[in-house]
């Protein structure tokens, strides 16, 4: 399928330029262009001058990207396996899917209207394969009557091979793609490439070549189709509350919830508007979902607009995990937990997923690697916090400096001992209690060569009590240095 979008004056050529090189050259044409002889990979002079009133703009590729994304959301609609060729294609596989429009012919008349409605001409065709579809609808062959001998009667172009090696089946008097299947494969493959070989395969059936889909179908999908546009957001949320009722119940005969939801709104235009939520723990609650919904609407920057209706409202459960029963505690814990949840998915959908977080525990020993922040809405890490014996006191203080700040160590016992004075922010603190050392290394499967720490729990004669530690040995540098790392409370 090859869409072709034209700006500009009616019947005044155009094209679209790159710089190659260091020169310019044309990158795309409209028909009009075309028809006046000109052909891509030609420069801006020679075409200038064959014709003159060609109006030229630079050619944009992410632009193009983007347009060719926004085409394949529209044609989600057909199929939920639509996978990009870029840089003007794409390929969808309907296989299963032409029920809903009576067969192949009308599925492709419909896509070619909404796509006219939009100034697209589209040149599609049918195939068994994904490149046979795909060179059937990229060269024009001779007439056929079925499509194997359609394929054989296209250009040797259509193998999608370079043009070398195009340039050399030609020579070789190999004009279509039946004179190349005609000969041996293993002469082809010797003389012309393990590629052109392979194309072949591909041609003929024997070999078919992967779709790689922008999306991977969704666990579980529902949607509603209208027969004539709906006009009215609200009324399109009351059909995705059914829809999520219709999709809750598919959940709960596996026992299963969802965690990651995603709504698409089908314009008739061809624009299709979505909406994500995520959950952090599985679910089923319709009006749970319903109410994230909204608030994602609402915090959207541009407010849904149905524009000339919604003909197609589309739920899919793109995430689900296992959602047993689990019986309620009598002081109230488990209710407490899911009050949580809610709370958090709904400052997730509001101010986004990546900004609530909550800490986690790393299985590290080093201090400043054995927490990370997560998004809260994440599942809990498996690693459980370490925590003190019963009446003791903590080993290591909740508040850590980031990174440790530097103390001068101004007295010790003996070279690898604690400090009996230091200094911090100017002011010097007289130690009167100190436990420790607790050394750590660097992690050596990590390959990092990191000086040993000695950790000291310490307390001065004003009964404040630090966490501070040597950065190197003796043994190991000549004058190690020392960093207060965190303050207990």
């Amino acid at each position: 399928m090859r869409p072709h979008l034209f700006v500009g004056r009616a019947e005044t050529p155009i094209a679209f330029v790159e710089t190659v090189s260091g020169g310019v050259r044309l990158k795309a044409l409209d028909r009009e262009a075309v028809r006046a002889g000109l052909q891509p990979g030609l420069t801006l002079a020679d075409a200038r001058a064959r014709v003159p009133e060609l109006e030229v703009y630079e050619h944009d590729a992410h632009a193009d990207h983007e347009w060719l994304e926004r085409l394949a959301d529209g044609c989600q609609r057909y199929t939920p396996s639509v996978a990009l060729d870029e840089p003007d294609g794409l390929i969808l596989d309907i296989a299963g899917c032409v029920h809903e429009f009576e067969g192949e012919r009308r599925l492709a008349a419909d896509l070619e209207e909404r796509l006219a409605r939009r100034g697209l001409l589209v040149r599609h065709a049918f195939g068994d394969t994904p490149d046979t579809a795909r060179a059937l609808a990229r060269f024009a062959g001779a007439p056929a009557p079925d499509e194997k001998r359609a394929v054989k009667r296209l250009p040797v172009a259509a193998l999608g091979l370079d043009e070398d090696a195009t340039t050399a089946l030609s020579r070789a008097g190999l004009k279509t793609v039946g004179d190349v299947m005609a000969r041996p494969l293993a002469t082809i493959a010797a003389r012309f490439g393990e590629e052109a070989a392979m194309m072949i395969r591909r041609l003929d059936g024997s070999v078919k070549g992967p779709i790689v889909a922008r999306r991977t179908v969704a666990k579980i999908g529902v949607e509603r189709r209208f027969a004539e546009p709906i006009a009215r957001t609200e009324y399109a949320l009351e059909m995705l509350a059914e829809l999520a009722t219709e999709a809750a119940g598919q959940l709960a005969d596996r026992h299963e919830g969802g965690r990651r939801w995603e709504a698409r709104l089908f314009r008739a235009d061809g624009l299709v508007q979505r909406l994500r939520i995520e959950t952090g723990q599985p679910t089923r609650d319709v009006a749970l979902l319903m109410r994230l919904f909204r608030e994602r609407i609402d915090s959207l920057a541009d407010p849904l607009d149905p524009g000339f209706g919604y003909d197609l409202v589309r739920l899919d459960v793109a995430l689900a995990e296992k959602l047993d029963a689990s019986q309620l505690k009598l002081e109230g814990g488990e209710a407490q937990k899911g009050e949580v949840a809610q709370l958090v998915d709904q400052l997730g959908t509001r101010l986004g997923r990546a900004r609530v977080r909550r800490f986690s525990a790393r299985d590290s020993h080093i201090p400043e690697q054995a927490e990370l922040m997560l998004p809260a809405a994440e599942a809990p890490a498996p690693t459980p916090w370490t925590a003190p014996e019963t009446g003791e006191p903590p080993l290591r203080p909740i508040y850590l400096f980031d990174p440790p700040q530097p103390i001068e160590s101004m007295m010790a016992e003996v070279p690898d001992g604690p400090p009996h004075r230091f200094r911090w922010r100017r002011t010097v603190h007289d130690v009167a209690h100190s436990e420790g050392p607790e050394r750590i290394a660097g992690e050596w499967w990590r390959r990092q060569d990191i000086p040993t720490r000695d950790y000291y729990r310490i307390e001065d004669r004003r009964g404040r009590r630090f966490w501070i530690f040597r950065h190197g040995l003796y043994s190991e540098m000549e004058a190690p240095r020392w960093y207060l790392h965190g303050v207990f409370a």
